[in-house]
Formats: C-alpha cells, sequence, structure tokens
C-alpha cells in the first residue's frame, strides 16, 4: 500500500510542475482515499498538505485554507513540527496572496519556528524566500536579497531543484529593481536551465513572463517579445490566467515603447479583464499602463478614466497593508496624472495663440494662495490639476471666436462662457481621486452672484473655484490677449481691488499679502515672452 501511495505523490508532483492542477488534485484525492483505508497518518499529512498546494493554485483559496488548517490541527497532535511548520506555510501564502502582508508574515515565522530542526532545509528555504518576497513588498531590498540567498542555500542543502528555481527567479527580479541587469539576468538564466531540466514549465513560465522586464529595461524590446511569447504560450496552454494576463500587460508595454499605441491598448484591456477577476495589483499596473497608452493616442479623457482607476486600486491596496511598494507606485502614478493634465492643459493653450503658459501660471498662483488657505500638503496636488484643466471646455470652443481681436458679440460670450459647462460635463466621466470638478464648471462665479455659469454667491461658490478665479484673473489681465497688450502688475492689482466685491473677501487678504511674489512672477513671465517674441522676429 505504502508503494501504491508513493507511486500516486509521484505521478501528482508531475501533473503539478506541468501545471495540470485538476489532474493532480484527482490523483493526490486517490492517494488521500488508499492513505485513509490504511491509516497511515504520515502520508495522509503529506496528501493533505499537497491538495492544499494544489487548490491554492486552482483559485480555490476555501477548500486550500480547509486542507492546510486541518493537517496543522493534525500536525499538532501527532507533535509532528515537520508538518505543522509545512501547513502554517501553506496559510502564510493563502494570507500574503490575499493582501495580508503583515498577518502573512507573522504566520511564516511561526512556520520557521517549527521548521528549525535538522532535515526540515526545503521547508526552511521556502520560508526564507517568501518572507523575501515580503521584504520586498514592504521596500526592504536589502533584507529581500539576504532572505532569497538564505533560502537558496537551505534548498541547495535540500537538493530542491524547483524551489531553487523559484528562488532563483526571485533574485532576477529583485536585480532588475536594483538595475543590477547583468546579474540579474544571470540568475533568470540559471532558474531557466533548471526548469528545463526537471520539466517544470509552470515556473519556466513565470520565469518567462518576468523576464521580459530584463530586456525592456536593458532597451531590447525584439528579446522582450520573444521571453514574452514563451510565458504566454506556456500560460495559455496551462490555463493560467494570472500568467497570462501578467503577459498581455507586457505586451503592452512594448507595444508602447515601439511606438504602436493602439496594439497596446488592445493588449491592455485584455490584460485587465483577466486580472480583475484574480489580482488587484496587477490590474492596477495595467491600468496605469492603459493610461500612458491612451496619452500617447491623445485621448486625453479615456487616459484620465483609466489612471483613475488605477489610482483607486492601489488605494485599496494601501488600506489593506501598508506597502513601500504601492506607496511608490501611487506617488509615481500621481506624477503620471499631473503631466497628462499639463500636457492637455498646453493643447488647450495651442488653439489660443495668446494664453500660451496661462494654465501652468495659473496653477503656480492658485496653489500658493491655496497653501496659504489651508489646504492640506497632499491635496496640493489635486488642486494643481484641476487649475491645468480649468479651461478645458475651451477646446470646444471655436478658434475664430478665442483669437478674435475684438470685441465678442453677445452670441459669441455665450459660447465662450459655456466653457465652463462644457468642462464639467468632459470630466464628468472621470472619477478623481479630488473632486476637481468644481473648479472646472465655477471657476468664473462672483462673489456678488453675478458669475456664471449658475450665478452662485459667496459661500454657495466652491472653494476651490474662489481660489481659482482670484489666480485666473491675475494671469488674465498681466498677458497679452487678442484685444489688448498685458497689462502692468500694478494695474492688474488696482482693477482687481476695484472689483473688490466679485471675490472672496478672506482669500482676497490672502491674495494682498502674495502679491509681491505674484508681481514679480508676472514681471519675469513677460520678459520672457517679450526674448521669445524678439528672438522669433529676427529669425
Amino acid at each position: 500500500m505504502a508503494s501504491e501511495v508513493a507511486d500516486l505523490i509521484q505521478r501528482a508532483t508531475a501533473d503539478e510542475r506541468a501545471g495540470q492542477w485538476a489532474s493532480a488534485i484527482s490523483t493526490y484525492e486517490e492517494a488521500f482515499a488508499r492513505t485513509v483505508s490504511a491509516r497511515d497518518e504520515h502520508e495522509l499529512l503529506e496528501v493533505i498538505t499537497r491538495l492544499g498546494h494544489c487548490h491554492r493554485h486552482s483559485r480555490r483559496t476555501d477548500l486550500a485554507e480547509e486542507y492546510f488548517g486541518l493537517a496543522l490541527e493534525m500536525a499538532r497532535i501527532r507533535n509532528d513540527s515537520h508538518f505543522a511548520g509545512r501547513a502554517l506555510k501553506g496559510l502564510a501564502i493563502l494570507q500574503q496572496n490575499q493582501g495580508e502582508i503583515l498577518k502573512a508574515r507573522e504566520t511564516y515565522l511561526q512556520a520557521r519556528v517549527y521548521a528549525s530542526t535538522p532535515g526540515n532545509d526545503e521547508i526552511l528555504g521556502e520560508i526564507e524566500q517568501n518572507l523575501g518576497i515580503i521584504a520586498n513588498i514592504q521596500g526592504n531590498l536589502d533584507e529581500a536579497l539576504q532572505r532569497y540567498l538564505a533560502g537558496l542555500a537551505h534548498l541547495e542543502a535540500a537538493g530542491s531543484e524547483q524551489g531553487c528555481a523559484r528562488v532563483l527567479n526571485n533574485l532576477g527580479m529583485l536585480h532588475v529593481d536594483l538595475r543590477k541587469l547583468e546579474l540579474a539576468d544571470s540568475y533568470f538564466q540559471r532558474a531557466q536551465a533548471i526548469c528545463a531540466r526537471i520539466g517544470d514549465i509552470a515556473t519556466a513560465a513565470i520565469v518567462h513572463i518576468n523576464r521580459t522586464e530584463l530586456f525592456l529595461a536593458l532597451g531590447e524590446p525584439e528579446k522582450a517579445r520573444a521571453s514574452c511569447d514563451e510565458g504566454f504560450e506556456i500560460s495559455s496552454r496551462l490555463k493560467n490566467d494570472f500568467g497570462k494576463s501578467e503577459a498581455l500587460k507586457f505586451y503592452g508595454i512594448i507595444y508602447r515603447e515601439t511606438g504602436k499605441p493602439h496594439l497596446a491598448e488592445i493588449h491592455l484591456r485584455q490584460a485587465i479583464e483577466l486580472a480583475s477577476k484574480h489580482d488587484t495589483l496587477l490590474e492596477a499596473e495595467s491600468q496605469r499602463e492603459l493610461g500612458l497608452a491612451l496619452r500617447a493616442q491623445d485621448k486625453n479623457r479615456e487616459a484620465l478614466a483609466a489612471l483613475n482607476r488605477s489610482h483607486t486600486l492601489f488605494k485599496q491596496l494601501q488600506a489593506q497593508h501598508d506597502q513601500a511598494d504601492v506607496n511608490h507606485r501611487i506617488s509615481n502614478l500621481e506624477g503620471d496624472f499631473l503631466s497628462l493634465v499639463r500636457s492637455w492643459g498646453e493643447s488647450i493653450e495651442a488653439k489660443d495663440r495668446y494664453t500660451s503658459g496661462h494654465c501652468q501660471r495659473v496653477a503656480d498662483y492658485a496653489c500658493r494662495i491655496a497653501q496659504e488657505a489651508g489646504i492640506p500638503e497632499h491635496e496640493i496636488t489635486w488642486f494643481r490639476m484641476g487649475a491645468f484643466l480649468h479651461d478645458v471646455g475651451k477646446t470646444e470652443v471655436p478658434e475664430e471666436i478665442l483669437n478674435k481681436p475684438g470685441r465678442l458679440t453677445d452670441e459669441e460670450r455665450l459660447t465662450m462662457e459655456r466653457h465652463t459647462v462644457i468642462g464639467d460635463e468632459m470630466l464628468a466621466p472621470v472619477e478623481f481621486p479630488w473632486d476637481i470638478r468644481p473648479i472646472v464648471r465655477s471657476h468664473h462665479e462672483r462673489w456678488d452672484g453675478t458669475g456664471y455659469p449658475d450665478r452662485l454667491a459667496g459661500e454657495a461658490i466652491p472653494f476651490t473655484a474662489r481660489i481659482l478665479r482670484i489666480a485666473d484673473i491675475f494671469d488674465a489681465l498681466t498677458t497679452t490677449r487678442s484685444y489688448r497688450e498685458p497689462l502692468t502688475p500694478e494695474r492688474a492689482y488696482e482693477i482687481m481691488v476695484e472689483d473688490f466685491g466679485s471675490f472672496d473677501p478672506d482669500l482676497f487678504e490672502i491674495f494682498r499679502r502674495l502679491y509681491p511674489e505674484f508681481a514679480e512672477s508676472a514681471r519675469s513671465a513677460n520678459s520672457e515672452r517679450d526674448s521669445e517674441f524678439l528672438t522669433a522676429g529676427r529669425g
């Protein structure tokens, strides 16, 4: 009976290496029945533990947790530290996959205590590897490196080639992050050689996909594509949706970086569809890449929607646990947001040859007032985005109206004033992390209720829009327009003081204090423009 069970375990192990999880589960269940019949508790624990891992790979978390829990209970009753360590390791992996990083770390450490006895090198190696992954997620790269190397030493001592291949893959990924690309490639190559030798195609697929990032970092898109092809083909054959979606994400990056944003968009949308079913982090990464691909096609509004979805997902991950990696990605993503809205603002100005640099200057003035008015620093980035987009509706205003040198007719003025409503409607589908739309819609409302589009008065006007209006008017007065030359900062200030009743009085007092700083900026901006005009004239 023991030899029959051993044969079944060997067959199931081969299925695991080939990624045939359903077949492996079926074979292990047959072994389970035989061990129960024979009342062989040691073999039973072996089979139960392995079934836990097979169900984990099959995304049956509930069943995996049941098997690991049963194995842990039996091991404790038998005072079997070996299987207790293995069962705790399995539970920790489930916690890690569910985003419970700190809880997983504690469980791994408990597992290590049980496994710290002679003959448990394989378990210790796997535990050290997984502790290395957690250290990597938390941004502790030095600790991650030491954990991986310790794990590799244990696994080599145990003769676990599959375990070694997985650690070598993680070492490759870590060294890509450290920009030690030659060393990273050597680790990936060693991992691939082991996978080829033992027929572990499931791990080979992961290595091929991760090596794609290395080739992208090396600036070798053709090699990146070939490596991604290998990983995608194996993942498709194994029906591994995670591997497929990871590969599709990299296809998107490859196409975007090689000037084919339309193809990038197609592949990234496919990656998002798959990832949304099983992996929040991968979906967030793919949404971010989609935003960049859409931006490359000048699909600015769709790009903002994708970046916003990515930001929402990363924030969900951040709320679950403090991950340095996620925090870093959120910071980079907010930079992507700002870069996109800045370029969109510049495209708005391209229609109106008299407003070059207007969005940037207004954003600078408005952010200074906002800071003094008490808007928290972490919200200033989003406020700046609203400032860049305040005139987005002007993209729908005919250029002949924007650039008309004379006075606008009543009908033309109504068309111009519609830009606030149009801008608000354009941004309605984008659920920004911070409320930007009131800035866009209401920045022409007046404190006395005579503004547009909604004739709001006093505190009914959104606070952010009240700030933006002051900055907007000061820049408009101090720069060239189609119908007049720029006013001096002093004259602009006098006009604004005369119209004091149209501004929030408290915010206007802040503007008064900041006026010397703004005046210097306005003079500098006009001086730069004069220099550009003179240079253009000589050309």
